[in-house]
């Protein structure tokens, strides 16, 4: 289910017909036909948003959702209303209301209102959770986070850190590859020795040779004096081969040699010198299929994936998002003398909602951007990359054919609320949650944006 909805009607028919389009498209829905039946429901109940018409007898919508923010001030309520005009407007965003939408409902509109308030709830439930555990460590060999998805890579870490045997790290750019390379050197019983790393794609083929293994004296031009390698200079700890998929073919069978022999020869040297290290390697690239290409050797392949471990992506690792945002907040509001010591419950929707492609990697840049720029003691809106401002959610469970495409529906919706307030640009943009910037993007984009500004 999508989330928990108490919708609040006094018209039966009207409520039932809702109550069916929502359920198909995933939510509970709960009705009352008063607000004094949803003031009971509550009690009793636990909701992620309301929703409630605003003329009703008796208690209208606005006295409800006065009434709902005094007890439940993280509950987001969002008003129906015929009347759309400035003063409705204005009157629920100071009664507190997270969102509006204009009769005659279209439940597009609305789902996309749903989710932004569903989304919003359980951020704020997410970090009121974080919250409530405050000098508790989320960090486990310097691991962040708390998913099923990165408990799983803990727990490798913990079975293999002792066993001396070559392990292989694949995922996503940006995952954390080089992290449990050193949280495996750091619990295992090389702890005590250096840590070496090399990005294989970084150094030019015709250097990379002797950075790996090293060089004799005279060896080539400019070789005035012998130089170590890099094995050499990881002995008795851990080397760590990032990009090993991007290793040149003419390197790879003297990499075999090594793993197989644990024995360097130095370029332009004669003598083997015998190396003690353990291997680490990582890629983001599929192996098997650059075996199967010819791009890689199958003996070396074999060779460097004793163990695999494969670290899952910043998406599929839910609410590690925010533990992960709330350690970086930490350590970058300490690094740049910040007062900043938060994230706002806006800023945790906009992160749980971005589909992160560089993946924790990404996330760690943001978060050092917004906490730089940060006014408030509080992330908010403002601060984040243009790119995680707007809002834009993913319509999920329906067939094709009955959805138009969502920046149709988004348009649309901002038009519709831009043209209930009456054109102001500012409360429009409180509505949405937009800064006024993106607004005038999607107002031109709509064909909305008039002549007057406000």
């Amino acid at each position: 289910m999508k989330g928990d909805v108490l919708f609040v009607d006094d018209e039966p028919e009207a409520l039932s017909l809702v109550e069916r389009r929502l359920s198909k498209r995933g939510y509970h829905v709960t009705a009352a036909t008063s607000a004094e039946q949803a003031l009971e429901l509550l009690e009793v109940g636990k909701f992620d948003v309301v929703v409630t018409d605003l003329r009703m007898p008796g208690m209208d919508g606005l006295e409800l959702c006065t009434r709902i923010l005094g007890r439940y001030p993280r509950l987001p309520v969002i008003l129906l209303t015929a009347f759309g005009n400035l003063e409705t407007a204005v009157g629920a965003i100071r009664s507190g209301a997270y969102d509006f939408v204009t009769k005659p409902l279209e439940v597009e509109v609305l789902t996309v209102a749903l989710d932004r308030a569903i989304q919003h709830c359980h951020a704020h439930r997410e970090l009121e959770r974080l919250r409530a555990h405050v000098g508790t460590s989320t960090s486990r060999h310097g691991i962040v986070g708390n998913s099923p998805a990165i408990g799983r890579v803990i727990e490798t870490v913990d079975r293999i850190a002792n066993v001396d045997a070559s392990l292989l790290l694949t995922g996503e750019s940006g995952t954390g590859k080089e992290v449990v390379a050193q949280a495996i050197h750091r619990t295992g019983a090389r702890r005590g020795g250096p840590f070496v790393a090399i990005n294989c794609s970084a150094i030019p083929e015709n250097l990379l040779e002797s950075e790996l293994f090293g060089h004799a004296q005279g060896a080539f031009t400019d070789a005035r004096t012998a130089r170590a390698g890099l094995f050499s200079a990881a002995s008795g700890g851990t080397l760590f081969l990032d990009e090993i998929g991007d290793l040149p073919l003419s390197i790879q069978p003297k990499l075999l040699r090594v793993l197989q022999e644990r024995r360097v020869r130095p370029v332009g040297a004669n003598v083997d010198i015998p190396v003690d290290v353990r291997i680490i390697s990582a890629t983001n690239l599929d192996l098997e299929r650059a075996v199967a290409e010819r791009r890689f050797r199958e003996d070396l392949f074999y060779r460097v994936n004793v163990i695999h471990i494969e670290l899952p992506p910043l998406r599929e690792r839910g609410n590690d998002v925010l533990v992960l945002a709330e350690a970086f907040l930490r350590r970058n509001a300490a690094q740049l003398g910040k007062t900043v010591h938060s994230l706002s419950p806006a800023v945790a929707e906009r992160l749980m909602a971005h589909h992160w492609p560089g993946n924790v990697r990404e996330l760690e840049n943001c978060i050092e951007r917004a906490v730089a720029l940060a006014r408030h003691v509080e992330l908010v809106i403002d601060d984040l990359p243009e790119r995680l401002q707007g809002y834009f959610n993913r319509v999920e469970g329906a067939a094709p054919v009955e959805w138009e495409p969502l920046e149709t529906v988004e348009l649309r919706y901002v038009r519709q609320v831009y043209a209930a307030v009456g054109g102001n640009k500012t409360l429009a943009a409180q509505t949405l949650g937009l800064d006024r910037k993106t607004l005038y993007r999607k107002l031109e984009q709509c064909g909305a944006l008039g002549n007057k500004d406000s």
